[in-house]
């Protein structure tokens, strides 16, 4: 019989600080996350400086209570998990300086996990993860589209050329006067709504799974600009809801039309947005009408977390990589395969 495998995992690539151990890569045995939006509301939105004291001020005290949580102790850890990217520089330098002190008083291995990987393997948490897969990633610096054939391979075949998804919707929020954060909000003004505005659907060159939500917010901003010039009032859940109608379309079509072009076994969604209702809705919707399994993890794993770091870095220990000492943030961090075909 094979030993359990126990990874705690740390993120602080945002504003959310993190710690998690995880059993053979799948189950959750402790997650906690110390959030900081009410710290950066009155802002508008996450300030770096801001961000990098409170995970000074948090990282120890959640490693401590993801040990309680679970009842063990540093003895009973295979491996130490961190996110080395990407991210803010001064957030990641905290849960790594403080993942490879943790690891070397303890006699761990460590390895640095990307921040996306981990966002996909969010999945693995909730059921088998079965290849060839297709991982949509929404987040607020990301989306892109990715193709997985086995554990650790990862070939991106599309991703945004301007503002990602949730970038766009925390930029829109801002014109419509709704606090920070924007998104769910947004998302809710949206399902409430009883009519739309017609915003453009921006789908790039006919074969692309690129994507571009620039246009589409700048549209927003000149709705609500005209509208102003023309002394109207305008509807924001209208706005919301056109917004949003425009921007779940477009996710839903691309990820469909790479489904079925790469004849892939499962469709996976990941990332903050990933939480959206609506998105979320037209996701299921579809992939059921094309027959093609699709999941979505729960709306806590959704967002920032370290059960999605120790996810993805229990699979890279049971592959056999480990990070030295020279571990360092890593803010451009590229999504690179660990497992090459």
């Amino acid at each position: 019989m094979e030993k359990d495998v126990y990874i705690l995992g740390i993120e602080s690539s945002c504003d959310e600080t993190a710690a998690s151990i995880v059993k053979n890569g799948t189950t959750i045995i402790s997650n906690i996350v110390a959030s900081q939006i009410e710290s950066h509301k009155r802002f508008g939105g996450v300030v770096p400086e801001i961000a990098s004291r409170h995970h000074v001020e948090q990282v120890t005290l959640v490693i401590e209570a993801a040990l309680e949580q679970a009842n063990m102790t540093a003895e009973d850890l295979d491996g130490v998990c961190v996110t080395e990217g990407p991210g803010l520089v001064g957030a990641l330098l905290i849960g790594i300086n403080a993942a490879k002190a943790f690891a070397f008083a303890n006699g761990l291995p460590i390895i640095g996990v990307h921040h996306i990987a981990g966002h996909i393997y969010a999945n693995a948490l909730m059921q088998p993860m079965v290849f060839p897969l297709l991982a949509l990633v929404v987040s607020g610096g990301h989306t892109e589209l990715v193709i997985m054939k086995e554990h650790g391979s990862f070939e991106l075949i599309g991703e945004t050329r301007d503002d990602a998804a949730g970038e766009a919707y925390d930029k829109v929020a801002r014109v419509l006067n709704i606090p920070y954060p924007g998104g769910p909000r947004i998302d809710q003004m949206a399902h409430n709504s009883d009519g739309a505005v017609d915003f453009p659907r921006i789908w790039l060159e006919k074969d692309s799974y690129d994507f571009s939500f620039s246009g589409l917010k700048s549209s927003v901003i000149n709705y609500q600009h005209n509208a102003i010039q023309r002394g109207e009032v305008i509807n924001p859940e209208h706005v919301a809801k056109g917004f949003q109608d425009s921007v779940v379309e477009v996710l839903t079509a691309k990820t469909v039309r790479a489904a079925q072009q790469y004849k892939v076994k499962q469709v996976i969604a990941a990332g903050g947005v990933s939480a959206n209702k609506g998105l979320r809705a037209s996701l299921e919707k579809t992939f059921e009408k094309e027959g093609i399994p699709f999941y979505v993890p729960p709306l806590h794993l959704c967002t920032d977390n370290a059960a999605m770091i120790a996810a993805a870095g229990s699979k890279m220990y049971e592959a056999g990589v480990r990070s030295d000492w020279s571990l360092n943030g890593r803010p451009g961090m590229e999504l690179i395969s660990w497992k090459h075909d």
